[in-house]
């Protein structure tokens, strides 16, 4: 399958890759999440060819992450604000900058913190259950077919765990056998 077909797949995380799933465009987005409206600006900001920020930026606006506005007549000029479709990528943002500061911003820790406007202090987002409020994690959580599922065929990425737990104890009795001839056992 080639990357350009991602969005077709019955998959809501393909289909969002296929937006926004692209380091560029995930720059992007942070920098409209700080403020960054103007061309120049992002450019400016991310180093990136003019080119490929015109090519991201009219990709964002095609979806509706983004939405042209004009601030200039003479010469024409617009500035890119987030949509409310484009805002509701804060959390994605949020939490992967999180797992950046975590786990890749090193000894003097994170570059930029959050902080809450009305309180003050810094805030981080964390995954929760909408009824219970319970914090949730991967291992908290089960994928179960939802009303957009085609009938026909198993959504991408909801895989049946008795038939990956057979498969990967096949696959260690393989590998065992194939050890033990190699040491000279059993044949």
């Amino acid at each position: 399958m080639r990357w350009q077909d991602v969005g077709g797949l019955e998959c809501s995380v393909a289909r969002a890759l296929s937006v926004c799933g692209d380091r560029w465009t995930l720059l992007i987005l942070r920098d409209a999440f700080l403020g960054t409206r103007r061309f120049d600006a992002f450019q400016a900001q991310l180093c990136i060819t003019r080119h490929r920020l015109a090519d991201r930026l009219t990709k964002l606006v095609g979806y509706g992450v983004l939405r042209k506005e004009r601030y200039q007549e003479r010469p024409p000029r617009d500035e890119y604000r987030l949509t409310d479709k484009g805002r509701d990528l804060y959390g994605v943002v949020v939490m992967l900058a999180a797992w950046g500061d975590r786990w890749m911003a090193g000894a003097d820790g994170p570059p930029v913190v959050r902080v809450h406007r009305d309180c003050g202090h810094v805030a981080t987002l964390r995954l929760a259950c909408e009824h219970c409020g319970a914090p949730v994690t991967a291992r908290d959580m089960e994928a179960r077919p939802g009303p957009g599922v085609r009938r026909s065929a198993r959504p991408t990425g909801i895989a049946s765990t008795t038939r990956g737990r057979r498969r990967t104890a096949r696959r260690r009795a393989v590998a065992g056998a194939a050890g033990e001839r190699g040491r000279g056992g059993a044949r």
